[in-house]
């Protein structure tokens, strides 16, 4: 098996950021496949006292395998009261989970099944009227309770 470093991939353009670095689109030079990669950058998480949180958030991924949790974005940024874990994603459909990991001399690399779409927060301000139609809420809501319950089958409590 080959190992698995930045030069495996092709990166892109950035899909989000938080507290501990930044997510961008990447394509695996061998096959074309495109993934989302998330950087989380040592400074920021030894300042932040975070090591323990980048690699929990690992084994959580290496581990989960539910369409209905996903990771693609950092949590820690503006406006979060955590670090990095598992997000609850609704209506999506889609499984995300942990294709490679590899570090660099500044940064720790997971590379995560991309999963386009965006996130609910910029459909719920941003598809005509804010908000969602009631069916729609009971939907999500059935969704992220089955995240949940998956989550707490594997044993980890979602915060």
């Amino acid at each position: 098996r080959q190992s698995v470093t930045k030069d495996t991939f092709r990166q892109y353009r950035i899909l989000g950021k938080g507290g501990f670095g930044e997510v961008c689109a990447c394509q695996v030079r061998a096959t074309g496949k495109m993934y989302a990669c998330k950087k989380l950058e040592k400074k920021r998480i030894k300042k932040r006292k975070g090591e323990a949180m980048a690699l929990n958030e690992k084994q959580i991924l290496e581990k989960v395998n539910s369409r209905f949790v996903v990771r693609v974005v950092l949590s820690g940024g503006p406006g979060s009261r955590g670090g990095p874990g598992p997000a609850l994603m609704a209506g999506l459909g889609a499984q995300v989970s942990l294709a490679y990991a590899y570090e660099t001399k500044d940064a720790l690399c997971l590379v995560l099944t991309i999963m386009n779409g965006g996130d609910l927060k910029f459909h719920i301000y941003n598809m005509g009227n804010p908000g969602f139609e009631d069916e729609r809420v009971i939907f999500y809501a059935a969704e992220i309770c089955c995240g949940l319950q998956h989550l707490h089958q594997e044993g980890i409590v979602y915060r």
